[in-house]
């Protein structure tokens, strides 16, 4: 199992980039704390898996929002827009299994994945199944997620005892959302969506009017208005804000520019802008966010744990 940072998206694009997901066998551990940098609306091909360690954390998908306290957890679907957001004060710690279905699916098309695999991943409608302790069924299968994270990967037999373990927990997931069928999220309107969340990624350094994003989706600005709305609940140019901000913490992270360098190069325009979204959103400046991680990275260096350079 991995510590993490920041995520990392794919260059021109919210599709989120895993650096080291081997496609032999597409599976990856992480721990990750996400109480020390913003996490953007995003999505990717691999199921994610979750358990919550440590404080709480909120997820948002298009549908709403849950809340997860230390112990919950539960599973994003295939390709679904989603990010997360801690509550409360103290370190929000999560544990991650990210894997590409086709693992536990076998060969493209066949029976497993006819069966077991598409039921969940073809249906739209299906975006985060959640665990909450209490209910034997979901308890067992938090226990499943979270022991899991014990196989030792340097052991004989490690990958099949790994596949053995996840696809019990995912026949029981399917099990949770099979009896349900739940009102239908039209495919298209993602399809948009996505599309004008690429070119937002592509252009945040420069002026950007909802009529270009509007545009690069093929839609008017009110349809515009109303898929980021009824999707991410934010305003296109709320969006737009949220990519340039994410992007600043990542230069400031992970970089030595001056910070007016950072806020010119990501469309915030100047340095006391910044650091006014720096001062809502995290509560710090941007030289105490850049300070933070450099000393994160130090500490990771001298004592092992979370690294402010790794991502996911």
């Amino acid at each position: 199992m991995r510590d993490v940072g920041q995520t990392q998206l794919y260059t021109g694009s919210a599709e989120e980039y895993f650096s080291d997901l081997d496609p032999g066998f597409p599976y990856l551990a992480h721990r990750v704390r996400v109480d020390q940098f913003p996490v953007p609306w995003h999505w990717h091909r691999s199921v994610e898996l979750f358990y919550i360690q440590e404080g709480a954390l909120e997820y948002f998908t298009p549908k709403g929002r849950l809340l997860f306290p230390a112990g919950s957890g539960g599973m994003v679907n295939s390709n679904v827009l989603h990010r997360t957001q801690p509550t409360g004060e103290g370190p929000t710690v999560t544990l991650l299994h990210i894997f590409d279905p086709s693992l536990l699916a076998g060969s493209q098309g066949g029976r497993v994945e006819r069966r077991y695999i598409l039921p969940i991943t073809a249906r739209p409608e299906v975006e985060l199944i959640p665990l909450f302790p209490g209910k034997a069924r979901q308890d067992s299968l938090l226990e499943g997620v979270r022991a899991v994270f014990s196989l030792d990967p340097g052991s004989f037999g490690y990958e099949l005892r790994l596949r053995e373990a996840l696809a019990a927990i995912w026949l029981g997931l399917l099990e949770l959302v099979a009896p349900a069928a739940g009102e239908q999220k039209g495919p298209k309107d993602n399809d948009k969506l996505k599309t004008m969340m690429v070119y937002v990624h592509e252009h945040y350094g420069e002026k950007l009017s909802v009529g270009e994003i509007a545009a690069a989706g093929f839609l008017s600005e009110r349809e515009c208005y109303r898929l980021f709305r009824s999707c991410l609940r934010l305003t296109p140019m709320a969006y737009v804000q949220s990519c340039r901000l994410q992007a600043a913490c990542r230069m400031l992270a992970l970089g030595e520019e001056p910070v007016t360098q950072v806020a010119l190069a990501c469309g915030l325009g100047s340095p006391s802008y910044l650091g006014t979204l720096l001062r809502r959103e995290l509560g710090c400046t941007p030289r105490q966010y850049r300070r933070n991680w450099q000393d994160i990275e130090k500490n990771r260096r001298e004592n092992g744990g979370f690294s402010g350079t790794d991502t996911v």
